[in-house]
């Protein structure tokens, strides 16, 4: 069996995905830290973007093969490991899942990046990335009134809700109320207790500060 292993930030809410559903699929891995901000971020060396050309993480190695791209990454792990399914086999609830990864990940997540706040003043980035969070995350709102059971998309665990909580921590540190979404909420609740998600949290990872860890 090929060695699999996560480069990955403890905050970095694209690598929290990837932990999830690795997680969720009980797939063993090997962490590697890259901090993105120590030394004007690990993630800029010439020997990591090698593996990551856009210099960013996570980055998954299976063997040989290299795996960039958090949805994708997911995706893939989806197809080589399917006994733990994470996405639906009814065809439209598979599109519900992924038109929520695609809010959070390509609507919500991308504008609140360490590299697009870099471009503002210290002082402005907190009002930026709440105003696109909230943005986002009324649209998400919406979109499960119709399609969230229990979690994002009916009553079992999909990449929607691998992606969901790692957003919502975000959406915390810039003092987003997500109370406020009713629905997106109350998922948050369900997913957040259990195992997978708990071990998967920033505050359980090996390259988290000691004063945030659990």
């Amino acid at each position: 069996m090929s060695t699999v292993v996560l480069y990955s930030y403890f905050r970095s809410s694209c690598s929290w995905r990837v932990r999830i559903a690795l997680e969720l699929k009980e797939i063993e891995y090997e962490y590697k830290a890259v901090h993105l901000v120590k030394g004007g971020g690990q993630q800029n060396a010439d020997d990591y973007k090698v593996l990551n050309p856009m210099a960013q993480v996570p980055s998954l190695t299976i063997g040989d093969k290299v795996l960039t791209q958090s949805v994708a990454i997911m995706e893939y792990l989806e197809e080589s490991y399917p006994s733990r399914p994470l996405l639906p086999q009814d065809t439209f609830q598979r599109f519900k899942v992924r038109e929520i990864c695609e809010i959070i990940g390509s609507g919500i997540q991308p504008l609140q990046n360490l590299s697009v706040l870099k471009q503002f003043e210290e002082s402005k980035q907190k009002d930026w990335a709440s105003k696109w969070i909230v943005k986002g995350l009324i649209a998400l709102e919406k979109v499960l009134e119709g399609s969230s059971g229990k979690y994002c998309v009916g009553d079992d665990i999909t990449l929607a809700d691998c992606c969901l909580v790692p957003q919502l921590y975000n959406a915390r540190r810039f003092e987003v109320n997500v109370e406020q979404f009713a629905n997106v909420a109350r998922v948050e609740k369900n997913l957040e207790i259990l195992e997978p998600f708990i071990k998967a949290h920033p505050n359980r990872q090996p390259d988290c500060p000691p004063e945030l860890a659990a």
